[in-house]
């Protein structure tokens, strides 16, 4: 289940500093997502960025608003 995995990714970045330097320097959710994967996590950007706001451990994900973006 994406939600799982999403949950047990965001928990492994509270404890690896690469990962965690990997993640913020990330453009966007689906980069993110192409991260977790790459570990056998297996979620989408678009999961991601519904779970803006909340919390997970001492993780809590944030949606940045890019200036310049379109929807």
């Amino acid at each position: 289940m994406a939600l799982d995995d999403l949950k047990g990714f965001l928990q492994k970045m509270q404890s690896d500093s690469e990962l965690k330097k990997k993640v913020l320097s990330s453009s966007t959710a689906d980069d993110i997502a192409r991260i977790a994967l790459s570990l056998g996590y297996e979620f989408s950007g678009d999961e991601l960025l519904r779970f803006s706001g909340k919390k997970v451990g001492k993780v809590t994900v944030k949606k940045n608003d890019v200036p310049g973006e379109y929807s």
